[in-house]
């Protein structure tokens, strides 16, 4: 009869690790690796600024790029010209400078079609 409470016991103890086994494996991909991506794409976009985009930083403030360092950032915002420094940490969103490609492409096909008439 005390065997028989061994082995009960010892396949009670599997089942617990075997649910805790699992449950760690839930928790990673549903928690970790979902956040793994977003620093990854949060990088990117923190590592592709430029002169001339403008940047929403994580306490509101918006302005435009004027210079960059390393690890900082010169933002000017306002009318008045005020430049702030900041950690590239502190972007929020980057909102790309549009240098008038898609305008100007657009025009010189209209008028390529105007001439081919």
């Amino acid at each position: 009869m005390y065997q028989l409470m061994e082995t009960s016991s010892t396949g009670g103890m599997m089942g617990l690790v075997l649910s805790m086994v699992i449950l760690i494996v839930f928790m990673y991909l549903i928690i970790y690796l979902p956040q793994k991506r977003q620093d990854k794409k949060d990088t990117a976009m923190r590592n592709s600024i430029e002169i001339g985009d403008e940047v929403t930083t994580i306490g509101g403030v918006i302005g435009r790029v004027a210079a960059i360092k390393e690890d900082t950032f010169v933002l000017e915002t306002g009318s008045d010209r005020v430049k702030i420094r900041f950690r590239r940490s502190a972007i929020a969103s980057v909102e790309k400078l549009d240098m008038g490609t898609s305008s100007k492409d657009s025009k010189s096909k209209d008028s390529k079609e105007a001439l081919k008439k």
